[in-house]
């Protein structure tokens, strides 16, 4: 559930850019027609790990009575071998597969991965944009529902917009609203508790648990001079519910060979399963220039996320749109992200110490750091449409988090991942 989530936040990045309408905006729709953008991505992690194929389309039309509404549908499909959080060791090691049913191996020296990873997801989004009050206020109404086979997401939204000093001045505030229901395969497992040998039993909370989102966000948007447009957004955010991963686990060892130990039920397995805090409270800044050469366009942001797990993060992200002539232009793209690793990171748990009140060996909370480089090339394919392609290297490198006992200094803990993304997509007007 959650590498899913975490995988899709990684297409969500990607294929942001993909789906603009390019040279096609909504302010030249005179024709209050339809412009819509397709896509089809493609992203493929290193060693056979997660695959996903995710077609989207998206339409926006402006009414003639000024509102304006858009439509999103977006098809996932993710298949591969993702991480269990369990750690290599210098022995072959047993584990058993979400459902409790069946058993897998990992070979001595490799890297635990449950290569029965396999998710869909369909998710639909709409919203309504409509004038208040006067001309220069708005409001954006909005509503979103996705469902995958273990996880359900239902969320609205609802956004005010002011324009000031002769619209080159805009102030936002916005509100949303997410309820998840999450039903993993097997059941929701008891924090800390062993994972056990198939059908053996398992360690169980019930069937399903939730959890509650709820995001504010205040913006200014500036027109600077005729060349410059410059956007500051404010983010809070407060989760509520379930938050473990159900299906990563952290090992057991012992404390001086380090590897896992033998546990004193013989249906037990040496894996505990993960515990995280019931809330999060997130706050985000985030800066944004538009600054238009004679011809060029420059695109660059800067995001820092801050949150009371411990975990601080920076990104920068730059775009350069060159223009070829004939509507047609080139846009490198370059990402660098860092993060600090959650309070309750670890890479295992030692045997006879005392439990903490939370631990998780999931990679994606730990400390790494993440740069992208890719390219994108469109081109017209008519007097209102356009095709592109658009190419993304993606390099994550991870840092050990603690001192490795015994046999983990024979071993990669914290092994680091490489993926690419490619995209074709295809925008109109109709």
């Amino acid at each position: 559930m959650s590498d899913q989530n975490n995988i899709r936040s990684k297409l969500t990045l990607a294929s942001a850019t993909l789906l603009q309408l390019g040279s096609i905006s909504a302010v030249d729709a005179a024709d209050n027609g339809w412009d819509i953008s397709t896509a089809v991505l493609l992203y493929q992690e290193n060693d056979g790990r997660v695959s996903a194929i995710e077609p989207v389309i998206s339409g926006k039309k402006e009414l003639k009575n000024g509102d304006r509404i858009s439509l999103k549908a977006v098809f996932d499909s993710l298949t591969g071998a993702t991480p269990t959080g369990a750690t290599a060791t210098s022995a072959v090691q047993t584990f058993t597969n979400p459902s409790g049913k069946k058993s897998f191996t990992t070979e001595a020296g490799e890297t635990p991965l449950d290569s029965t990873f396999l998710d869909t997801r369909v998710a639909l989004s709409g919203s309504w944009e409509t004038p208040v009050i006067d001309d220069y206020s708005r409001v954006i109404l909005g509503g979103n529902v996705s469902k995958e086979f273990d996880y359900a997401s239902l969320g609205v939204s609802a956004s005010f917009l002011r324009d000031y000093n002769s619209r080159n001045t805009t102030l936002s505030a916005s509100i949303g609203l997410n309820s998840d229901t999450i039903s993993p395969s097997g059941g929701v497992p008891t924090p800390f508790a062993n994972m056990r040998i198939a059908n053996s039993g398992t360690n169980r909370d019930g069937a399903d648990d939730s959890k509650t989102i709820t995001d504010l966000m205040l913006g200014v948007t500036q027109v600077i001079n005729r060349r410059t447009l410059m956007q500051f957004n404010l983010g809070l955010s407060e989760t509520s519910g379930y938050m473990n991963d159900p299906y990563k686990i952290i090992s057991l060892v012992d404390s001086t060979s380090g590897l896992p130990i033998t546990p004193t039920d013989s249906n037990d397995l040496p894996y505990l399963y993960e515990s995280r805090p019931d809330s999060r409270s997130r706050q985000v800044f985030y800066w944004k220039t538009v600054y238009h050469l004679t011809e060029d366009v420059i695109n660059v942001s800067y995001r820092y996320h801050t949150d009371d797990w411990g975990i601080d993060s920076h990104t920068v992200d730059f775009h350069y749109r060159y223009e070829l002539g004939d509507g047609s232009y080139l846009q490198p793209h370059l990402r660098y992200y860092t993060q600090a690793a959650a309070d309750f990171f670890t890479s295992s748990l030692v045997d006879g110490q005392p439990l903490p009140e939370f631990a998780s060996s999931d990679y994606r909370l730990g400390e790494f750091v993440t740069q992208t480089i890719g390219l994108k090339y469109a081109m017209p394919t008519g007097e209102n449409s356009e095709f592109s392609v658009r190419a993304e290297l993606i390099s994550q490198v991870q840092s050990d988090v603690g001192t490795p006992i015994g046999d983990q200094l024979n071993n990669e803990l914290t092994p680091d991942l490489d993926s690419y993304i490619i995209q074709l997509g295809y925008n109109f007007r109709f």
